[in-house]
Formats: structure tokens, C-alpha cells, sequence
């Protein structure tokens, strides 16, 4: 399937507003086309009745056409404003609607899949991208298709009055419609892919070079950066300019192909007038019909230089939505757990095919209740058992069971319910402290976060901010200290109280002192939960009632 066929496929939900568009876009040409059409048969019988004596005058009907003339101007300026705002409504509900179908394609894909993705370009993907998507509805689907169900009525109009007119129109509009978007779409179609692909990358460097802005500084490397970047907007201000030669080719080809039309028109009108086959009035009729029946192709040219680039963006957009998820779906509902213990035996799990494995037959048991220590160095497999138990990898080899049930028969979303963690990047988000909480409870009142941050003592601390809960945390936590933001993490903790509770090097980073207030504040958090700590610093797997150290993908108990 061809990715515009899909896409229009993909837009295929909202195509009652895209079908109501199109149609007030088509009847504001044929307003148009109507209302030149009358004023230059009205126009110009005014003035042969004028020349044919005071008798003629007085029989001319003047109110009829002047009606239709107001009629047709009325109609072009309600339709053309009712269009715009039907298809302005249409293009951001097809808008809304491409982006949440991305974000639900990329949702089961994270994190195992987007590892290899640039952040910066996934971004791209889900703005650039999907908006030079969006342009396909405004910019290709009502043009075409309004040029060519208008160019059927004028034509067919047109051919009433003068067959070879109707041809001339029928040649003109094809030429301008079809051959001239053709070549246009031809010419633009690599620097459009150009354009896209550069945009990414720059787009790309720009975000890298504010994220490690203060890196570049330290170690001097901010001019090769901005190096770099201009050699990429040169790149791409050659790609814009080649784009604009091929618009400005394309204008050039239109008005040739109008002005070409307009005088074959007249000579056909002309002579269907000499032969006594139509009146004077209707050769002027038929040349401003003819001009206003332009209108209806004027824009595609520009239409299908778009095409390049909505190809380019729809292969990037496809090919990150059809990757298979590195865990695949449960094919049933998942089962409620029977207990909350975890058994792992033998279990293998590689990376990629061929790779060696990253938990080597591993055998571990967590039972309900329990608190259990991992500790091993870089590299032993820790956040890899983590990725085991939220599903966000697939393990080849062995057994697991999660509350009685096969681990597979649980999707990551399945297992969020029943799992809480906590790590040393426990994401702050560029809001305030209150929506920082309500991500663990959306449901949690003013009372439930007050308790919270109590438990994570940080209730004095978010007390003494000028807006309290309502005070932003900054990019990442910006405004709080690690200590600080840890404690949002725990509070997050306590909101979610869900069975099961992970730890991932939670003090990691943090001075001795600072660690001790934090394990003293966590204890009431880990009462009556299974908890899998995971670290290297002693002062927390202290807590636990056993621990365990990993080592090349092995668990071996040590205490």
C-alpha cells in the first residue's frame, strides 16, 4: 500500500468534515465562475442594448441578471467563509487525531525500541512531521479534488453554449491541473525530501546543543557545533531555493496555460458567433467564465509540489509506527494475580539476536512480602532485570511467573498497575509539583498530596514556595535539588500504593547525610510492600531481608 493511500485511509474517520470542506470549497469556485460568467454577459448585453436605441432599452430585463450578480457574490463570500472555517475545524481534528494515533503506535515501542532513536528526531517526527502530514487534507486532497469536480461543471457549462470552447477550457484546465502539478511534483520532489530530511537534523542539533549547552561551553566545542548547524541551514536554505525556482516554474506555467486558454475561448466563442449560434453577450460571458474557471486549478501546482514532502514525512512517520514492539501484546486479558510473588528460573534474555545475553540463566524468587536486595557491578544485568519484570523486554529463554501467572501473559501496562518504582532518573516534568504528583493519582485530593509530601518530607520545603503546590519544578527538576527531587519520587510512591515497589539506585548521587534523611523517610513507604532494591551503596540494602549480588546475568545469594 502506497504511504498517501494510507494516510488517506488513516484519515478516512473524519471524513464527514473533509467531505463538507470539500464541497464548500467547490461551490465557492463555482460562485465565482458563475458570477464572472453572469457580470460578463450582463456587461456586455447592457451595452449592445444600449447601442441598439432607446426601443431596445426599455425591453432589456435589467433586474434578472442583476440579481444573479448579487446572488452568485453573496453565495462566493458566505461559502468561501463557511469553507474556511469547515476546513480549518477538519485539519486540526486531523491533526489531533495523527497525533495521538503516533503517540499510541510509539507508546508500546518505549523504551526497549526508542533506545536507538535520537530524541531530538522523535520529537521531529511528532511535530514536524505529523504537521507536514496534516497539509496533505488543505493542500492536496480539497484542491484536487475541487478542481476537478468544478472543472466538470464548467466545462459541461461551456459545452451548452460552444463545443470547441468546452474543449479549449476542458485542454486548458488539464494542462494547468494535471500536466503542470505533474512536472512541478516531479521537480520538487527531491528537494522537498530534502527539505524534510534537513529540517530533522537541524531541528535535531539545535535540541542536542541547548540539552548539553553547558558541556559545549566547558570544553570548548560550541563553534564546530555552530559550524555544524550553518553548514546544515546552508544545506538546507540550497534545498528552499530550489523549491522556490520549481514554485516559481509552476506560477509561470499557469498563467501561460490561463492566458493561452482565454484566447482560444474567444476565438472559438467568436466564430460559434458568426455562424448565428450563440449571441454577442455570451463570447464576453465565456472569456470571463473561462478566466474564473482558473481558480479551480490555480492552486494545484503548489498542491503537488507538496507531495515531496508529505512522502518523505509519511515513510519516517510509517516506518517508526510499523515497528514490531519488542514485546508483543498479550493475546488475552491479563489475569488477576494470585499473590504478589515473582519466580525466575533459568531465565536468558538478550538485547538483540546474537548478542551476548544480559541475564545469563537467571534463577531468582521474590516471595509476597519480601524485601530483596540487588547489588553488582556496572553491567551485571540490574536495570535489565527491571526491564525483565515491567515487560519492556522479552526473555528468551526460561521461565518467569509474576502472582501465579506466566510473566507473558502481562503487558507493560498490565504490570504499572501493580508495580511502583522509583530510580535515580525518576523524571520531573517541566510543571508544577502538583501535576508532578497527580501523574501517580490522578484521583488524589488537596489532602492526599499535603500527606504525601509529609511522608517524603517536603511538605516544608513546597510550604514555603511563593504558590506552594502550584510552583513550577522546572525542566527536569531544575528548580529542585536531587535530594529534592527524590523526594517527589517517594511521594509519587506513597500516592501509588501499589504491591509492589522498585528501587533503582535511589540515593545514587546524594551525600551521606542526604541519603540516611531519605532511607529514614522511605521505611514507612516499603511497610507492607514486595520491594526489589537495586543498588551498590550498603546504607539501603541494609533494609532488605535478603540481598543478592549480579554478576555476568547471575544472581548469587550473599546474605
Amino acid at each position: 500500500m502506497s504511504d498517501i493511500w494510507r494516510l488517506v485511509r488513516l484519515l478516512a474517520p473524519r471524513r464527514g468534515w473533509m467531505l463538507a470542506g470539500l464541497g464548500l470549497a467547490t461551490l465557492t469556485v463555482l460562485a465565482n465562475f458563475g458570477l464572472l460568467a453572469i457580470s460578463g454577459w450582463f456587461l456586455a448585453a447592457t451595452a449592445l442594448a444600449g447601442l441598439a436605441g432607446y426601443a431596445a432599452q426599455n425591453a432589456f430585463n435589467f433586474f434578472t441578471p442583476s440579481a444573479m450578480v448579487r446572488f452568485f457574490a453573496t453565495l462566493r463570500v458566505g461559502s468561501r467563509y463557511a469553507e474556511r472555517l469547515v476546513t480549518h475545524e477538519a485539519t486540526f481534528r486531523l491533526l489531533a487525531d495523527l497525533r495521538v494515533w503516533f503517540y499510541t503506535r510509539l507508546e508500546p515501542l518505549a523504551p526497549a525500541a526508542l533506545q536507538a532513536e535520537r530524541a531530538a528526531d522523535l520529537l521531529g517526527r511528532i511535530v514536524s512531521d505529523i504537521d507536514t502530514l496534516n497539509l496533505f487534507y488543505l493542500r492536496v486532497f480539497v484542491p484536487v479534488l475541487t478542481a476537478f469536480a468544478a472543472g466538470l461543471v464548467m466545462a459541461a457549462f461551456f459545452a451548452f453554449f460552444s463545443w470547441p470552447a468546452a474543449l479549449a477550457l476542458i485542454l486548458g484546465l488539464a494542462l494547468n491541473g494535471m500536466l503542470t502539478p505533474l512536472l512541478t511534483a516531479r521537480l520538487g520532489a527531491r528537494p522537498g525530501a530534502e527539505i524534510n530530511r534537513l529540517t530533522a537534523r537541524l531541528r535535531a542539533e539545535y535540541v542536542e546543543a541547548l540539552q548539553g549547552l553547558g558541556e559545549l561551553l566547558v570544553f570548548g566545542a560550541a563553534p564546530q557545533m555552530q559550524a555544524r548547524a550553518a553548514a546544515l541551514n546552508d544545506e538546507l536554505a540550497a534545498a528552499q531555493a530550489r523549491m522556490g525556482w520549481v514554485a516559481g516554474l509552476g506560477l509561470a506555467l499557469s498563467g501561460l496555460a490561463a492566458n493561452v486558454t482565454l484566447l482560444a475561448v474567444l476565438l472559438c466563442g467568436a466564430r460559434r458567433f458568426e455562424e448565428g449560434g450563440i449571441g454577442a453577450a455570451n463570447v464576453p460571458m465565456l472569456v470571463l467564465g473561462a478566466m474564473a474557471a482558473f481558480e479551480a486549478t490555480a492552486p494545484l501546482p503548489g498542491a503537488l509540489q507538496y507531495l515531496g514532502q508529505i512522502k518523505a514525512a509519511a515513510r519516517r512517520i510509517f516506518a517508526l509506527a510499523d515497528t514490531p514492539p519488542p514485546v508483543a501484546p498479550p493475546a488475552l486479558p491479563a489475569p488477576e494475580p494470585r499473590g504478589y510473588g515473582l519466580e525466575l528460573n533459568a531465565v536468558t534474555l538478550r538485547y538483540a539476536p546474537g548478542a551476548p545475553p544480559a541475564l545469563n540463566g537467571l534463577s531468582l524468587s521474590v516471595p509476597e512480602g519480601r524485601r530483596l536486595g540487588i547489588a553488582g557491578a556496572s553491567g551485571a544485568g540490574k536495570s535489565t532485570l527491571i526491564n525483565l519484570i515491567l515487560r519492556f523486554h522479552e526473555f528468551q529463554e526460561g521461565t518467569a511467573r509474576f502472582g501465579g501467572h506466566d510473566l507473558r501473559a502481562y503487558g507493560s501496562a498490565d504490570i504499572a498497575r501493580h508495580v511502583t518504582v522509583i530510580s535515580q532518573r525518576s523524571h520531573i516534568f517541566h510543571t508544577t509539583i502538583r501535576d508532578n504528583l497527580l501523574l501517580a493519582n490522578a484521583r488524589a485530593d488537596e489532602a492526599a498530596l499535603w500527606h504525601a509530601l509529609e511522608v517524603a518530607q517536603l511538605a516544608g520545603f513546597v510550604r514555603s514556595l511563593p504558590q506552594g503546590l502550584d510552583s513550577l519544578a522546572g525542566e527536569g527538576g531544575a528548580r529542585l535539588s536531587g535530594g529534592q527531587a527524590r523526594r517527589v519520587a517517594l511521594a509519587r510512591a506513597v500516592l501509588k500504593p501499589a504491591p509492589w515497589l522498585i528501587l533503582d539506585e535511589p540515593t545514587e548521587g546524594l551525600d551521606y547525610e542526604t541519603e540516611r534523611a531519605f532511607l529514614r523517610d522511605l521505611l514507612p513507604v516499603l511497610a507492607g510492600r514486595t520491594v526489589l532494591y537495586i543498588s551498590h551503596r550498603p546504607a539501603g540494602l541494609a533494609l532488605m531481608d535478603e540481598v543478592y549480588t549480579l554478576r555476568d546475568g547471575r544472581a548469587t545469594r550473599r546474605r
